[in-house]
């Protein structure tokens, strides 16, 4: 016996059916989107977001701005090298300046229609001269990074080695241009540029944590430095460490106070070892040296060497956690 086959009717009933559930998915996505994270007005202002992937475009420009010879070795020669890197150097200008407007223009309190608001598109020109102007700076941060690795690694065989491979050297890298661009005030892009190394690396960093030079993680995977951190000169970590908060004082509607210093604070020379924890608004001291797995919560005085089984004998004398 031959199957009946649907009536043209009824397919086209099924479809319909089809077509009136997808509608609703679609309508209720679209009021949705319209009403968070930003309210109605700037919603139909439709205000553009700075673009992940033109920002990781612009690093890779950045990149072979700082090391030319490493990450623009195809049109790197001496005999163009200064054409190069001004080419370079002008595609990084145009291009951030167009995300720091973007940056600036979603947050600008001027509602008005796509056009750019004047003051904002001046003010993302400005930014990204000053950044362009902060280069050799950030290189000579940056040398003593890659030095720093080079040196406190017996497993590298040559400095060029940890510049190409390592990916502490390669978080250091994007963190260096994320907190210039948070000094100079751009929102949501230094975050971007953040997360992109997050996500390659492992290694969160925020962009407002202040590092000073001749910085290296080894190895890298889960270390995560938060906000407010102050990190002194020649400081090594190593996987897993985390300098975060111990909390988030709170306003009397209970919303988080923002911008408050609650992370460590990490003097010159010290060394902190795989999977410890820190936490809070405390100091470690100038040449301290912290375990591996150790949880701190109080200051370490400069040269002292913090275990694990410190750590324990305290937490049993004291009653208390530290």
């Amino acid at each position: 016996m031959r199957t009946a086959r649907p009536s043209a009717a009824r397919a086209d009933s099924a479809r319909a059916d089809a077509d009136d559930g997808l509608g609703a998915v679609i309508e209720a996505l679209h009021v949705a989107s319209a009403r968070f994270p930003f309210d109605a007005e700037r919603a139909a202002a439709r205000r553009p977001l700075p673009s992940r992937e033109s920002v990781a475009a612009i690093l890779d420009d950045l990149r072979a701005v700082l090391f030319p010879v490493h990450f623009d070795a195809p049109s790197f020669s001496p005999a163009n090298a200064r054409y190069a890197l001004g080419a370079r150097l002008d595609r990084v200008e145009q291009a951030l300046a167009e995300q720091a407007w973007r940056g600036f223009g979603f947050t600008c309190d001027h509602v008005g229609n796509r056009d750019k608001c004047g003051a904002c598109a001046a003010r993302a020109r400005e930014v990204a001269r000053a950044l362009v102007t902060r280069l050799p700076a950030v290189r000579a941060l940056l040398e003593s990074d890659v030095r720093a690795a080079y040196e406190g690694d017996p497993a590298a065989t040559f400095i060029d080695e940890t510049l190409l491979c390592y990916p502490g050297v390669a978080a250091i890298i994007q963190h260096r241009v994320a907190h210039e661009l948070h000094r100079l005030g751009v929102p949501i892009v230094p975050r971007i540029v953040a997360d992109l190394a997050r996500a390659s690396t492992g290694i969160d960093i925020h962009p407002g944590a202040e590092i000073g030079a001749s910085f290296f993680i080894d190895h890298g995977t889960g270390v995560v430095i938060g906000e407010t951190c102050a990190i002194g000169a020649r400081v090594r970590l190593y996987q897993g460490v985390t300098l975060g908060a111990r909390g988030f004082p709170s306003d009397d509607e209970g919303v988080p106070i923002k911008g408050l210093p609650r992370h460590p604070m990490v003097e010159d020379d010290v060394i902190i070892y795989a999977g410890a924890t820190i936490l809070g608004r405390i100091t470690i001291g100038k040449g301290a040296t912290i375990g591996g797995n150790v949880w701190l919560t109080r200051d370490v005085a400069p040269g002292t060497r913090v275990t694990q089984a410190q750590v324990r004998q305290q937490t049993f004398e004291h009653g208390s956690g530290i």
